[in-house]
């Protein structure tokens, strides 16, 4: 089956190469112009992936991505911005985005992102996978975390990253394994982004829990370990 992607970009010789061109790959592609166009046909049609641009007329990029996770958990968004600093990486991100590609972009690699996501994205979960450190739950079909019997609510990216962590549990990660292997081989940005979301993590599966379960391999990188340190 054809795979559907919609773009939502307001610069119309930006969409129109990027539907030239994803329809020469073999996508069926819808284009929206302005963010409430780009919120309507996200919830009102079935799409594969999201190109979703971050300066938009009528709502911006980061407010049609949280209007889009409100009602799907799991569509793949790109986000397509001129912006590349840390904090708007960081933006999108902790609004659910899968990933980010900073304008002017190669389309090959833009291409292979958009595989790769949907590749990822539609590979059968095993039923029932659950993983487990000391009291936290994974439950990696569900996409569910637990404390202590508590949920804990993860964004998109928080999830990737702690699955990938307690999938590695007992093994320091260095931050480029992480990059390479949560954000993508090719991600452009700065590796501080693990950092933030360590820090996010720790917020959410560690604070006011014992034992610590994310540990920091000073000049390296993580770990996520259930023994006592």
């Amino acid at each position: 089956m054809t795979a559907q992607i919609l773009i939502i970009e307001d610069e119309d010789a930006i969409a129109r190469v990027l539907q030239l061109e994803l329809e020469h790959e073999g996508y069926t592609v819808g284009r929206a112009a302005d963010g409430k166009e780009g919120v309507r046909l996200a919830l009102c049609e079935h799409w594969d992936l999201v190109l979703l641009d971050v300066m938009l007329p009528g709502l911006d990029g980061i407010e049609v991505l949280r209007r889009i996770r409100q009602e799907h958990e799991t569509l793949p968004v790109i986000m397509l911005t001129a912006r590349g600093t840390t904090p708007d990486v960081v933006g999108g991100f902790e609004q659910g985005a899968n990933d980010y590609v900073t304008k002017p972009f190669v389309i090959e690699e833009l291409l292979a992102r958009i595989r790769n996501l949907i590749a990822l994205t539609s590979r059968p979960k095993v039923a029932g996978e659950t993983v487990k450190a000391a009291d936290l739950t994974v439950d990696l079909k569900a996409r569910k975390v637990t404390r202590g019997g508590t949920p804990i609510e993860l964004t998109p990216k928080e999830f990737e990253l702690l699955q990938y962590l307690i999938q590695h549990k007992n093994h320091v990660l260095s931050r480029e394994q992480i990059i390479s292997d949560v954000w993508g081989y090719n991600f452009v940005g700065d590796t501080n982004i693990v950092d933030v979301y360590i820090r996010y993590l720790r917020q959410k599966i560690d604070k006011g829990y014992k034992p610590k379960l994310i540990r920091t391999a000073r000049g390296v990188g993580y770990e996520l370990s259930e023994s006592e340190p």
